[in-house]
């Protein structure tokens, strides 16, 4: 389990966004077709919850989270994080995806250094500051000089997420970061990301396949259907933090969760007290 660091380093202490997706749908079309991607969307998210999409492959989660990011535009509907139209990307709202992205010809402080260049009015120092602090958030402080291919899976993906962290961005938005590793670094970055979501409280929103995952770390869990790709079900986790995925009510939870993703039973949303 990962300390916190000693001496926080405030940047400009940007508070969670709040979310609001209104009636989003998406096609994507070629001249032979037109793939209707997403129906309809609806979806608010307060300030710092913490959210998962699970659904097939296929059923626009990915597609979803662009839009949310700025990365593609709807064709209908709109995205306003804290009541402003999102038009484009920008740096309060970051991606974390499945793949590291790291520059392999950087350190790893120097990729972390790398994500604050487009925060605005910070010296050299501040940056150094910055980056050192959030080494020491997910762990790595002591691996600042080393390049990025000399690490593992897992510490790949904890300097993306300081990376992600540093520039102070209100939302976080995680596309499958966890999918490629095994499952006992899997299962330790749960508990890491627990961590660093209580201490930092940024709104996240995560995609994910693995039903055990989503039910470990989120707020609320919603499902999507494909073809094309709507909210089918929601569910709502009260259980306290940390969450251990093999905890029990977890594990009940995970299991209502995917009855509802095959499509067994006609599940109503609820709760876990």
């Amino acid at each position: 389990m990962m300390r916190a660091p000693a001496t926080p380093v405030e940047i400009n202490a940007s508070p969670p966004a709040k979310l609001l997706v209104e009636g989003v749908s998406k096609w994507f079309r070629t001249p032979r077709a037109s793939v209707h991607a997403l129906d309809n969307i609806n979806l608010t998210i307060a300030e710092g919850e913490f959210i998962c999409l699970v659904g097939p492959s296929g059923c626009g989660k990915s597609t979803l989270l662009d839009i949310i990011a700025g990365l593609t535009m709807p064709d209908q509907g709109r995205v306003l994080a804290d009541d402003q139209v999102v038009a484009g990307p920008g740096r309060h709202r970051l991606v974390m995806f499945q793949d590291s992205a790291l520059f392999p010809w950087l350190t790893v402080f120097g990729n972390v250094m790398f994500g604050l260049k487009r925060v605005p009015g910070l010296t050299r120092k501040q940056r150094r500051e910055i980056a050192a602090y959030h080494l020491e958030l997910v762990g790595l402080e002591k691996f600042g000089k080393v390049y990025t291919h000399e690490l593992s899976g897992g510490m790949k993906q904890r300097v993306a997420l300081a990376r992600a962290l540093a520039p102070d961005p209100r939302v976080l938005l995680m596309d499958e970061p966890l999918a490629a590793l095994d499952a006992l670094t899997r299962e330790q970055l749960y508990m890491d990301v627990q961590g660093i979501w209580a201490r930092r409280r940024k709104t996240i929103i995560l995609v994910t396949h693995n039903v055990r995952e989503a039910a470990c770390l989120a707020d609320r869990v919603f499902i999507m259907s494909p073809s094309p790709g709507r909210l089918h079900h929601e569910f709502r986790i009260d259980l306290p933090r940390p969450r251990d995925v093999y905890n029990p009510d977890v594990a009940m939870m995970a299991s209502k969760i995917m009855a509802a993703l095959k499509g067994h039973l006609s599940v109503a949303p609820e709760s876990v007290e």
